[in-house]
């Protein structure tokens, strides 16, 4: 299962990081982070709690950028 998420990031650099540190994230099995249309886009692992996955995905993302906002 794949989710869109509208998200908050101050640039392009703070993306390309917060997309890889959320790769690692167990239940991500992908992750894709737009700076232009500030979305991020992942897909989930079959069975992984989304919501679970989505709250330590925001928390390892604001170890990159501390402002950074995720529409749950």
């Amino acid at each position: 299962m794949k989710k869109t998420y509208k998200i908050e990031v101050d640039c392009a650099n703070c993306a390309n990081l917060m997309e890889q540190a959320a790769k690692k994230v167990t239940g991500a099995a992908t992750v894709t982070v737009n700076f232009m249309t500030q979305k991020m886009t992942v897909g989930f692992e079959d069975g992984a709690d989304d919501k679970a996955v989505m709250k330590e995905v925001l928390r390892v993302c604001r170890k990159v950028e501390p402002d950074c906002e995720i529409e749950l």
